[in-house]
C-alpha cells in the first residue's frame, strides 16, 4: 500500500521554499484570472490541460520545476471541480506555502532529500529506505512557517492480522468504546488550551494564536496516531460506526466535535488496519444505542431528549447496558453480519 511520510525540513530552506510558493501562488492565480476572464466572457470552463497549454515555458521565467506547474495545474481543475464554482480565492502572501512536485522529482539517499538540485535536511528522520521510489507530493507550510516534505512511498503490508474483532463507538466523553468494554479517554487539547486562546486573541496577538493552534494540531494528531496503531497492531478486524463529524458540527455540539477528531481517527484507522494484516470498515449507526445487543428489543433510549441517560436495563430480557458499549456491541454486529460468511473484506 503507499503511505505518505512527512518531515520537517530544517529551518534554513524556509527562503528558498518561501520564493517557489510564491511563485506557485503566481501560477495559480494565472489560472485564476484565466478562468474568471473565460467564464465572464461565456465560453468554456478550461481545463487542466488548457491551462497547462497556457503556463507552457513558465517554468524558466519562475525559477520553478516544470512538473510543479503541471501540478498546479491539476490541483486547481480538481479544486474548482469539487467546489463547482467558475472561479477560486486568490493565493496571497497570508496563504500558507504549497510546492508540489511530480514522481520520481525527488531523490532520497538515506539522509537528505534532493530536489532540483538542492539537498534538504530534516529534523527528524524515521526509517526510509535510501534510494526508495518518491510518488508525487509535496512541500508545504504549516501556521508557524515551518516547512515539511510530504513523500507517498510504496510500504509492505503484514501478512496476518490477529484474529479478533472489534466494534467502535465514537464519542465526546470518550473518544472510542469497544465493544469489550475498553474505553479511550477524550484528551480535550482544545478545552484545555481555551483560556490561553482567549487570552491571546483578546490581546490581539495573532502569532500567539497561530502558535496554540499548531500545538493543539500537533497534541491531537501524536494521540490520534498512538490510539490508532495500538487498535490495529491488537484487532483483526475493526468496525467502527458511520456517525458523519461534518454533520454533527453543524450542531450546538460542533466545538467538541471539531476537538475530538473523529474524522483524523476514522481515517488512521482505515489504513493503518490494512498496514498491520487487518482489516477496517464502517457499520450503520442508527439506533445501536437503544436496541439491546442481547435479545435485539428497541427498548432503550433515543433521540436527543435520552442523551443523558448512560445506563439502562432491557425491557425485555432484563439485560443491564452501558450505553456507549452496547452501541459498540451492536456496530460489531452489524458488521459482521455485511459479511460475507468466513471471508474477510
Amino acid at each position: 500500500m503507499q503511505l505518505t511520510y512527512k518531515f520537517r525540513l530544517r529551518d534554513r530552506h524556509a527562503a528558498e521554499l518561501n520564493r517557489q510558493s510564491r511563485a506557485v501562488n503566481f501560477v495559480w492565480n494565472y489560472c485564476n484570472e484565466t478562468q474568471q476572464k473565460a467564464a465572464r466572457c461565456g465560453r468554456k470552463w478550461l481545463s487542466w490541460q488548457d491551462l497547462q497549454k497556457l503556463t507552457a515555458g513558465a517554468g524558466r521565467l519562475l525559477d520553478l520545476n516544470g512538473h510543479t506547474i503541471q501540478k498546479v495545474c491539476q490541483q486547481y481543475d480538481r479544486s474548482r471541480s469539487a467546489k463547482r464554482k467558475p472561479w477560486l480565492r486568490w493565493r496571497s502572501r497570508k496563504s500558507l506555502g504549497w510546492v508540489p512536485f511530480n514522481t520520481d522529482s525527488v531523490s532520497f539517499d538515506g539522509k537528505t532529500f534532493k530536489f532540483r538540485g538542492i539537498r534538504y535536511e530534516t529534523m527528524h528522520l524515521r526509517d526510509m529506505p535510501a534510494g526508495v521510489k518518491i510518488a508525487a507530493g509535496s512541500f508545504n507550510q504549516d501556521a508557524k512557517g515551518r516547512w515539511y516534505i510530504n513523500c507517498p512511498v510504496e510500504v509492505a503490508t503484514a501478512d496476518h492480522a490477529p484474529p479478533t474483532s472489534v466494534g467502535i463507538d465514537l464519542g465526546l466523553k470518550h473518544l472510542a468504546t469497544l465493544s469489550d468494554a475498553n474505553k479511550i479517554e477524550q484528551p480535550r487539547f482544545y478545552r484545555q488550551s481555551e483560556a490561553a486562546l482567549a487570552t491571546a486573541q483578546r490581546a490581539r496577538k495573532s502569532k500567539r494564536v497561530r502558535n496554540i493552534h499548531a500545538k493543539i494540531a500537533n497534541r491531537r494528531k501524536d494521540f490520534m496516531h498512538k490510539a490508532s496503531t495500538a487498535l490495529a497492531k491488537e484487532y483483526g478486524l475493526i468496525v467502527i460506526g458511520d456517525v458523519s463529524p461534518s454533520k454533527i458540527a453543524r450542531t450546538r455540539m460542533a466545538k467538541s466535535v471539531l476537538d475530538a477528531g473523529w474524522a483524523d481517527f476514522k481515517r488512521q484507522l482505515s489504513y493503518k488496519a490494512i498496514m498491520h494484516g487487518g482489516s477496517a470498515l464502517e457499520a450503520r449507526e442508527r439506533n445501536t444505542s437503544g436496541d439491546c445487543s442481547s435479545c435485539g428489543a428497541r427498548s432503550g433510549p433515543r433521540g436527543l431528549k435520552d442523551l443523558r441517560i448512560r445506563e439502562w436495563d432491557c425491557g425485555e430480557c432484563g439485560t443491564m447496558h452501558d450505553r456507549d458499549v452496547n452501541a459498540a456491541q451492536n456496530i460489531l454486529a452489524r458488521g459482521l453480519a455485511s459479511l460475507v460468511e468466513g471471508a474477510r473484506p
